[in-house]
């Protein structure tokens, strides 16, 4: 299970980046014609770039971890880019959580110890 919210993780990281990058191109466009609060979205963007990455990089740490911490960081992190990256970012977030609580709680073992 350990593998399996790493996958999930990573998988939502690289979705999250471009949700990100969408988020800084609309940003960007209001910037351009002097939209109201375009900057909070470019900054929402920037966020959402830095947690998605992090996001990535945890879950690959978390795959093959023994350790509980990346879960957690995880988790953190997910919560983080949900909070601080815009609304197309904290929707891939939300699965990032999914894999951070999978990479927490799976088992470390195989199938046929658990049995034994």
């Amino acid at each position: 299970m350990k593998k399996a919210g790493g996958i999930i993780a990573v998988i939502s990281g690289i979705s999250g980046t471009f949700a990100a990058i969408i988020t800084l191109i609309v940003g960007g466009l209001g910037k351009a014609f002097n939209a109201h609060d375009a900057t909070t979205i470019v900054n929402l963007g920037f966020g959402g770039v830095f947690f998605a990455f992090l996001t990535i990089v945890l879950g690959a740490v978390a795959m093959n971890s023994a350790s509980r911490i990346p879960g957690v960081l995880l988790i953190l992190s997910a919560l983080a880019g949900a909070v601080l990256g815009g609304a197309l970012v904290a929707v891939c977030m939300a699965l990032a959580l999914i894999g951070g609580v999978l990479a927490l709680f799976g088992g470390g073992g195989s199938v046929s110890a658990a049995r034994g």
